[in-house]
């Protein structure tokens, strides 16, 4: 029988399959834009579109443990002293790999001010390949932390991948992005000059 929270997490994960990346469809997944979707061209030229949601401005950051494959843990609280981007993703989620280098490119310029943090949500049959995943996509600034129990995805209540919540230095949430977009735009820029 399934407890609550593997109920809640299947929920979930079908709720992320049919409303954002599907990889089973032969045509390009999309997250599925809100009615204000902001909409913008990756470099490839591919559409990358989402919405940003300030719903929940000023809400804590969770007390959740991620790993990586090698088992090395890290608190979330543990980012806290600067901003933070937490970026929901998975290896079969086509605009989440859009957005990859876009990211890594994020960390690598602004490293020193703000820690980009890409969280895989594969299911645990397929999170052994995130790092090569990663080094694949030539994603050298990003590590391959893993969310084994699908916390983060459960606390945000994400149905679509990917899923990027940003907290400013104090860890409170100041905004998160649902969907693709380009992290190294001037909009992004000016979304991250939010945080205090």
């Amino acid at each position: 029988m399934l407890s609550s929270r593997s109920l809640k997490i299947a929920v979930l994960g079908l709720a992320v399959a049919i409303a954002g990346c599907n990889r089973e469809s032969s045509e390009k997944a999309q997250p599925q834009p809100s009615a204000s979707a902001d909409t913008s061209q990756a470099a490839g030229g591919e559409a990358l579109s989402g919405a940003i949601d300030r719903s929940h401005k000023g809400s804590a950051m969770p007390e959740f443990t991620l790993t990586d494959q090698a088992g090395k843990q890290v608190k979330l609280a543990s980012f806290n002293g600067k901003p933070l981007l937490v970026n929901l993703w998975a290896t079969w989620c086509a605009p989440c790999v859009v957005e990859l280098p876009m990211l890594d490119k994020l960390a690598e310029t602004r490293g020193a001010e703000l820690k980009v943090l890409t969280v895989s949500q594969d299911m645990p049959t397929t999170a052994n390949k995130v790092a090569s995943f990663l080094a694949g996509k030539g994603a050298t600034h990003l590590e391959p932390w893993l969310d084994p129990k699908n916390d983060l995805a459960v606390h945000y209540e994400v149905t679509t991948l990917p899923t990027t919540v940003f907290y400013d230095a104090q860890g409170k949430e100041v905004w998160r992005y649902v969907g693709g977009h380009d992290w190294t735009s001037a909009e992004a820029a000016r979304m991250l000059a939010e945080a205090k």
